[in-house]
């Protein structure tokens, strides 16, 4: 893991504070937005890929018509959040406001837990 910038439970939990549309599932920084539309959860879907690309940081994606789950974890910190998590948990939620998605990290599903 050396490299790797791992949050602490205490850096963690100051995190999410921060990010009110996600939530710490298994290894990870979760959430689900429900978009006004499929098409426009297609086009959030595609912000997300440009994120990850960007920062070489690909998350868990699942599509159901309007909503979209989406998971960012760090791989090679053995189920531990990074500050890559975060940027990218960051990001993603400035894009999903400029799309007018609705948070709601509440129905992430532990089905789609890793």
């Amino acid at each position: 893991m050396s490299g790797l910038d791992v949050l602490d439970d205490a850096r963690l939990a100051a995190e999410l504070e921060r990010l009110p549309d996600w939530r710490h599932r298994a290894g990870g920084l979760a959430t689900v937005y429900k978009l006004p539309s499929s098409a426009a959860a297609l086009a959030f879907i595609a912000a997300v890929g440009e994120i990850a690309e960007d920062l070489v940081h690909h998350p868990d994606l699942d599509w159901r018509y309007r909503r979209v789950y989406v998971r960012f974890s760090t791989h090679d910190a053995g189920g531990a959040v990074t500050a890559k998590d975060v940027d990218a948990a960051h990001r993603t939620t400035l894009r999903a406001a400029a799309l007018d998605a609705v948070a709601e990290p509440e129905r992430y599903p532990e089905s789609l837990s890793p």
